[in-house]
């Protein structure tokens, strides 16, 4: 699996929480936190009332510079 292809669905979910936090008659918030995984993946998670969890795939060379 790509990265593209992995981002894709976390994409799709920020944008629909996203459209439905300005669409809501009322205030609201919307949390991202992303944990460094093992085997070059990373967990993103998308906090607005309840969490959605997603592990996407990381390209070698990203996890090699973020460790430098």
């Amino acid at each position: 699996m790509d990265t593209a292809s992995s981002l894709a669905p976390v994409q799709h979910r920020l944008l629909h929480l996203l459209d439905e936090l300005i669409r809501h008659d009322g205030y609201g918030s919307l949390r991202i936190d992303v944990r460094l995984l093992k085997r070059g993946q990373k967990e993103v998670i998308l906090d607005c009332g309840k969490q959605h969890r997603f592990v996407v795939d990381v390209p070698a060379a990203a996890v090699k510079d973020a460790s430098a």
